[in-house]
């Protein structure tokens, strides 16, 4: 899925302009950003969307060479389960 991006975040509106899936982060210092917001619409859910968006989260910390500190339930589970991912972004 292909994902807009504006200040700390990422996110789709369908056709009506309608908010479907979005991820949040805000900036914690120089070096580090906090996860705090994933929401997928309950009609996407279970296709793997709120990862894709962790992960576009992932890639553009990456690539500004910062940590990210995962508050959100959801990004704080999968850093949990998949720490070969994760551990090196993880603050």
């Amino acid at each position: 899925m292909d994902f807009e991006k504006s200040d700390n975040r990422f996110y789709k509106n369908d056709e009506q302009g309608k908010l479907i899936a979005e991820v949040t982060y805000v900036p914690s210092g120089n070096d580090k950003v906090i996860l705090d917001h994933t929401f997928v619409d309950p009609s996407l859910r279970g296709q793997g969307i709120a990862e894709e968006l962790v992960n576009r989260v992932v890639e553009e910390m990456q690539l500004e060479n910062k940590k990210i500190i995962p508050l959100c339930p959801y990004a704080k589970t999968l850093f949990e389960r998949k720490p070969d991912i994760y551990a090196s972004i993880q603050a």
